[in-house]
């Protein structure tokens, strides 16, 4: 699925001639698209995170206002660098994201579908049935009309749902997969929710002691790939910054 999501790499080098800094045009591009209209829960404000680092290379992160997240591309020497260089990316595929190529549509959904059936290897209604292709189908008719990129902010949750265990404890407790979607899908991925997943990562420490860092560690490795890459970066970010949260609550250095 994440071919939909991303760029080659070789369309990353467009800025030419900009006459605007490409961070104003990035802010300007969210604040027509909320003065049209569309509905963004936590205003238009572009939200970017410098990786802290005393010398070069610099990394950055730009995180969209419907939480999408990309992250500096290649070796930046400067600070301003690697913040323009996730401004580019971000500018780009939230540029892309407005083709009308980018809609869910009904033929999308069908397509999209019996690709993972096939990756699953089963008959399709055997497959549907299971927990994960079910699950799949239900978020993107719940994402129909609207663009890729919604889509996936959407599925992060739900990723991040199933990595914490939280889904399953859910269907432990009888709730139905359309409950669920339904209880997700209209609620921000806050500060709430990333507390309450550390507590998780915390409480399972107890028990499997190391378990944070080795989780932390797969991470951040994850999150390098990705940026390396110029993928849509939010799955494996949130990751690290709740496992960072929480590796932050157990207990002091071990000197």
């Amino acid at each position: 699925m994440s071919h939909h999501m991303m760029f080659s790499g070789a369309v990353m080098h467009g800025n030419m001639n900009v006459k605007m800094n490409v961070v104003e045009e990035l802010q300007e591009f969210w604040q027509m698209k909320a003065a049209r209209g569309a509905s963004l829960k936590n205003g238009a404000l572009v939200i970017y995170e410098s990786v802290p680092s005393a010398t070069p290379p610099y990394v950055c992160f730009v995180t969209l206002p419907g939480g999408s997240c990309f992250g500096s591309y290649g070796v930046c020497p400067t600070k301003a660098e690697a913040r323009r260089s996730a401004a580019r990316i971000a500018l780009m595929n939230s540029v892309y994201n407005e083709q009308p190529s980018r809609k869910i549509t009904q033929e999308f959904i069908e397509g999209a579908v019996a690709d993972a059936s096939h990756g699953y290897g089963g008959q399709r209604n055997e497959a549907e049935n299971g927990t994960g292709i079910g699950a799949y189908r239900f978020m993107l008719v719940q994402s129909l009309g609207k663009t890729m990129l919604e889509f996936q902010e959407l599925m992060t949750v739900f990723q991040l749902l199933h990595w914490n265990g939280s889904l399953k404890a859910m269907r432990e407790r009888q709730c139905s997969r359309q409950e669920v979607v339904q209880h997700y899908s209209h609620r921000a991925l806050d500060d709430d929710m990333r507390s309450q997943m550390a507590l998780d990562w915390i409480a399972r420490e107890q028990e499997i002691p190391g378990i944070i860092a080795r989780e932390l560690n797969l991470a951040e490795r994850d999150l390098e790939q990705a940026r390396l890459a110029g993928r849509e970066l939010r799955f494996p970010k949130e990751k690290k910054d709740i496992l960072t949260l929480a590796s932050s609550q157990v207990g002091g250095p071990m000197d």
